[in-house]
């Protein structure tokens, strides 16, 4: 006779099936949960500057005799200007803005906007004619000028022009100075984390129309001397389909500020002169700054970047200094093993000059930039994309070569972005220098 009570039993092979369940469950949970989390690759399909028509240009001889006809500078400042000028690295083909032109000048809201909308256009135009993708197809877009900032925004101007989706994320960013466009960078690289498939736009620009000094402040007068009109537009993609045809993938981004030290906050600061009219103050500390800004940023960008070797020699000389001899001189890492291709925030000569010394790099390595001051000017945020315009012009990005982009900005920032090239570069159509390459490096007087 039978009993009530069931004898259920569970066979070993019933046993290896439900195991074998658990492990496939956990695996695909596992793997789901490593696609959901892990970072995406950014990939850079390419990049646009913008090159100001002929008309526009301003020679040396061109701009001091405007500066005299405007009546606002006294001998003193005039004298002080061409000085300046003289020893800037500026060539003889950098650009005003139409505005600019005038006599006297027409630093109207009007005259601003239509330069904005000269540079900003002509830089995407091109972009979207290179690429083949459609404005509609753009997810986000972010701006960046620090000194011009209208109603409606500079954002909103392009959605506009191109009319963009209405769910297209936007951002405007100013009083950033000339380091962002890395910073733009990285905002698009985070958005580009939690959106998925899609495109993102980073234009850089800056406005020259209604941020011309016209007072007789020493300090206040050298932003006349180095600035010049330009913009860039880049195109960025979280979409793996899109890795063939790219031209790079951003590997990191390192940001620093220093803006906690009043020194550091003050040393590139917008305000009134004695008389009222508004400028760009530069402190005679600035590149005192600037250096102490850099040494931050290497410090967390050398780790990351460095082969081994080259680590281990910063650290053990870091100790030593520390814990045996004040004396010691800090061991300056050798970034030329870790980059092929320096793109340096063209910001002026003396800024060039510092991080050649600093960063023990030849010639070569700065060229990019000092050809890049020569022909544009400092043309804040997207000088940097200029520079790298200039190096794939050349035709030296090789598959596999790893780009730094540095930029320093007010507040007092310094901020890097680093690019390996997914193949051979060639420079795409309407890149800024393809008419005057083969004229490039030029030689510049000391």
């Amino acid at each position: 006779m039978m009993s009530d009570d069931a004898d259920f039993t569970i066979s070993p092979l019933h046993l290896h099936h439900l195991n074998l369940i658990i492990v496939l469950a956990v695996l695909i949970i596992g793997a789901t949960l490593y696609i959901i989390t892990r970072p995406r690759s950014i990939y850079l399909l390419d990049s646009s500057c913008f090159r100001p028509p002929d008309y526009l240009r301003v020679d040396y001889n061109r701009f001091m005799e405007h500066s005299r006809l405007t009546g606002e500078f006294d001998d003193c400042a005039l004298e002080f200007q061409r000085k300046i000028l003289q020893r800037s690295g500026l060539g003889e083909e950098t650009y005003f803005p139409e505005a600019m032109h005038a006599i006297p000048p027409n630093p109207s809201m009007a005259a601003a906007r239509q330069e904005a909308q000269q540079v900003m256009f002509g830089a995407l135009d091109n972009l979207f004619a290179n690429t083949g993708i459609k404005p509609k197809q753009i997810g986000i877009l972010i701006v960046n000028c620090s000194l011009f900032n209208p109603t409606p925004s500079l954002s909103a101007m392009i959605v506009n022009k191109y009319k963009l989706r209405e769910n297209t994320r936007t951002y405007n960013i100013s009083g950033m100075g000339c380091s962002a466009g890395v910073i733009a960078i990285d905002i698009a690289k985070d958005l580009l984390q939690v959106h998925r498939n899609t495109y993102a736009v980073v234009v850089s620009t800056e406005n020259i129309t209604q941020n011309w000094y016209l007072g007789n402040k020493k300090s206040m007068l050298i932003p006349n001397c180095l600035f010049r009109m330009g913009a860039s537009a880049v195109l960025l993609s979280n979409k793996s389909s899109d890795r063939r045809r790219s031209k790079y993938k951003l590997l990191h981004v390192v940001r620093t500020h220093k803006g906690s030290d009043d020194k550091a906050y003050k040393c590139v600061f917008q305000e009134e002169d004695d008389e009222g009219k508004t400028g760009v103050t530069l402190s005679k500390d600035l590149m005192i700054i600037a250096g102490e800004a850099l040494k931050t940023n290497i410090t967390t960008l050398g780790p990351l970047v460095l082969p081994i070797s080259e680590q281990l020699l910063f650290f053990v000389t870091l100790v030593a200094k520390k814990m045996l001899n004040t004396k010691v001189k800090p061991y300056i890492p050798d970034f030329k093993l870790a980059f092929s291709h320096f793109c340096i925030h063209a910001g002026g000569r003396a800024v060039i000059d510092e991080l050649e010394k600093n960063l023990q790099l030849r010639a070569e390595h700065v060229e990019a930039s000092r050809m890049t001051l020569h022909r544009f000017g400092n043309t804040s945020s997207s000088s940097i994309w200029y520079e790298l315009a200039y190096t794939e012009a050349k035709g030296r990005v090789r598959k596999g070569h790893r780009v730094w982009q540095i930029a320093f900005g007010s507040g007092f920032k310094c901020n890097s972005a680093v690019w390996v090239a997914l193949k051979n570069v060639k420079p795409s159509p309407n890149n800024p220098w393809e008419d005057c390459i083969h004229s490039y490096p030029v030689q510049l007087l000391t």
